[in-house]
């Protein structure tokens, strides 16, 4: 780092695509630190990050503000908004006891029981993919493997078919690029018009399975019931829809791509998981899968709404301020992992990591994505071998403040005999 760490833009854009430098220089100042010319507040280190998700009193997770794009009430982007439904605070965006409704909710339909039976559907699925590039040698691990596994799946459980997997993707997209907050207006607009077209699709859906459930994930939530609560309402469903499409896809893509990536860059433990999945050693992969979330973090931090006046870490951070939980940097705390940055399927305490949040925030989504990494990264291994990378150029991260993600991953490999 050319400058000192509190003379510098964090969000950058050269800063937030590949901001690991960042982090050690500033986590060996110290664990938090406020951004120049604003009140807003970085969180570093694991230990903080860790204890403000359990102080949900004083770190709200009411951002809804913040998750609607830059330009939410731009006249021009507000008038195509009102077309759809409000944006309304479910799970990701609401503190209790308002998130206690949902989430209990949610758990009835978003359960391991549900991923354990899809495992097949997964696993079929990922083996299709692989037969579909195996014998060319060469693909974009992306755009033909990565993006289209977990698409798939949630969009299964959303009730879309094969011909719908572009809209998912396209829609999961338009809501990540407006939660990023680095786009244009254009942009913008363009991403109002694909959340307009979301909602009026899914809630066809959604109509559909009042009268006639179906065996998945939609049908679950539209016919939720806990105890005494009321059923969700549209705009919730709606809500809850938007964040598991979102959550279902982005981030296993990003941790996928992510995860190869290391395997392709450390031969060493490339090695022991290929060494692992020919030996059916599943305990292994399963810890190679947490390794992969820890170094590669796909949510790389997550917004809090201080509601009163606070001490963190020694550190005072006045009321109405916005922190950032930065993840992927306590995820690579020295102070909880021994050589951080290394790339390490054996390490220890790798699942002790931040990568799906903690307490009750902790994403809903999680069983489903470490399933399918670990059954993805079990049949490519045994499939296919000597993975490089094709194009060193092509791989990039865009910029984004809170997700983090390869858009392109050119690789070669060899069908195994």
């Amino acid at each position: 780092m050319n400058k000192p760490v509190d003379q510098i833009n964090f969000f950058d854009p050269e800063i937030i695509s590949d901001p690991f430098d960042y982090y050690r220089a500033a986590l060996a100042e110290g664990p938090i630190h406020r951004l120049p010319g604003g009140n807003m507040y970085l969180v570093l280190s694991y230990d903080l990050c860790a204890e403000a998700t359990g102080r949900v009193e004083e770190f709200s997770n009411n951002f809804q503000a913040a998750l609607s794009g830059a330009l939410a009430q731009d006249p021009d982007v507000k008038a195509i908004l009102d077309e759809g439904w409000p944006q309304v605070d479910t799970m990701l965006t609401a503190d209790p006891p308002q998130h206690t409704r949902f989430r209990k909710l949610v758990n009835l339909a978003f359960s391991m029981k549900r991923v354990n039976a899809i495992e097949e559907d997964i696993r079929q699925v990922i083996i299709d993919r692989i037969e579909g590039f195996a014998d060319a040698g060469e693909c974009d691990f992306v755009r033909d493997f990565a993006i289209p596994l977990p698409v798939a799946m949630i969009a299964g459980q959303l009730g879309f078919d094969e011909s719908e997997h572009g809209k998912i993707k396209r829609w999961s997209d338009a809501f990540v690029d407006r939660l990023g907050h680095m786009v244009s207006k254009e942009r913008e607009l363009e991403c109002a018009r694909e959340v307009v077209e979301f909602q009026h699709a899914v809630k066809a859906k959604i109509d559909e399975r009042r009268d006639h459930p179906r065996d998945d994930l939609l049908s679950d939530l539209v016919h939720a019931r806990v105890d005494d609560e009321r059923p969700l309402d549209m705009a919730e469903l709606l809500s809850v829809v938007q964040q598991l499409m979102v959550a279902g896809n982005e981030t296993t893509t990003s941790a996928l791509a992510g995860g190869l990536l290391q395997l392709i860059r450390n031969p060493d433990q490339m090695a022991k998981a290929v060494a692992a999945a020919d030996a059916g050693d599943d305990k292994l992969i399963g810890n190679m899968v947490e390794e992969i979330l820890r170094t590669e973090s796909p949510t790389s931090g997550m917004w809090r709404v201080v509601l009163k006046d606070s001490e963190l870490g020694g550190t005072a951070i006045p009321k109405g301020a916005m922190v950032q939980l930065r993840y992927a940097a306590a995820n690579r705390d020295p102070a909880k992992y021994e050589n951080p940055d290394a790339f390490d399927i054996e390490r220890q305490n790798a699942r002790t990591h931040l990568a799906f949040g903690r307490g009750i925030h902790m994403c809903v989504g999680n069983m489903l994505s470490r399933k399918e990494m670990a059954v993805a990264y079990k049949e490519l291994l045994t499939r296919l071998t000597d993975f490089s990378v094709a194009d060193e150029a092509a791989i990039s991260w865009p910029p984004n403040m809170l997700l983090r993600g390869l858009t392109h991953l050119p690789i070669r490999f060899e069908r195994r005999a």
